[in-house]
């Protein structure tokens, strides 16, 4: 039976999310940058059924933590999704060093939720390509955090029952005790599962070959100089329904999310306005595409930069 979380502990998190904002709030006031306005917290929160958010999550359910904590929140600033991708792919012989600088060079405008996930331009291509559900996403981890928890978990114990989930050399499954935790085997290097969930989620068909339905050949990696963007500091609290950012409770919900500023230290936010460019601009071909789609290690680059 899975623990509930202690009356202490929602007291606890509650106050850390209120003094997160508070500190928030004024860092944006010492910036010099007005506080952003309410986007309409009277507007009823949406409601997805456990059904729904079992379909929502089940794309993204089998991700390393880091990476679904990194995409549950970018998805909360959909609206920003597709210029983010664009930028990825145009930068993405950029890796490292180079990459992180490049990010601080051009003054991007976007959440840092959003900015984290520029070194996987797969998954800002897949959340791009299909805004309904990334919208969907963001709003129910808004409206609906804990249940959104809780779907991620029940897809997970589906796919470890049906023998799918395991250990490997790219990701280590914890699931000793009553929720299922993923982890990169390698914490500077994040995998990016692929598979189908109309598959790893269902029973295996007689002879089906379970080894292989998940792939784990395609992966990013992620050093120190991406820590301003949480990376090395963001994990779950699967048993509090909380996610940390930075070592900071993301307190952003569907009624706070037009004033809630998540704290990032070192990083400076962007106002208003056209980024700065000072980088050649080289597209993925289809061949990097296909690579990333496929699950298969990162081709060698055939372009010059």
């Amino acid at each position: 039976m899975r623990q509930r979380p202690t009356k202490i502990t929602t007291i606890l998190l509650a106050t850390i999310f209120m003094v997160g904002l508070s500190t928030a709030s004024s860092q944006a006031q010492a910036a010099g940058g007005p506080l952003p306005q309410d986007q309409g917290s009277s507007q009823p929160a949406p409601s997805y059924s456990p059904e729904q958010l079992d379909k929502l999550v089940s794309r993204i359910a089998l991700y390393p933590d880091p990476l679904l904590a990194q995409v549950l929140a970018a998805a909360t600033f959909s609206d920003q999704i597709p210029d983010a991708a664009k930028w990825a792919d145009e930068h993405h012989y950029l890796t490292g060093d180079e990459l992180a600088n490049a990010i601080t060079d051009d003054h991007l405008t976007w959440d840092p939720s959003v900015q984290a996930l520029l070194p996987f331009p797969s998954v800002l291509e897949t959340m791009a390509s299909d805004l309904d559900w990334t919208r969907n996403l963001g709003d129910a981890f808004l409206a609906q955090r804990q249940d959104v928890m809780d779907a991620v978990q029940r897809m997970r114990q589906k796919a470890k029952d049906y023998g799918y989930l395991r250990s490997n050399d790219r990701i280590v499954v914890n699931a000793a005790g009553p929720y299922i935790d993923i982890e990169p085997f390698d914490p500077a290097f994040v995998c990016v599962p692929v598979y189908d969930p109309l598959v790893v989620f269902w029973p295996p068909r007689p002879g089906f070959v379970i080894g292989g339905a998940i792939g784990f050949g395609f992966g990013v990696g992620i050093g120190v100089a991406f820590r301003p963007w949480g990376w090395g500091f963001v994990r779950f609290d699967w048993g509090a329904h909380a996610l940390f950012i930075n070592n900071v409770v993301w307190g952003r919900t569907w009624f706070n999310r037009g004033v809630y500023v998540h704290p990032y230290a070192g990083l400076h936010r962007w106002g208003p306005g056209p980024h700065v460019e000072g980088h050649k601009l080289i597209r993925r071909d289809e061949q990097e595409r296909r690579a990333a789609r496929e699950g298969h290690a990162r081709p060698e680059e055939r372009h010059h930069r």
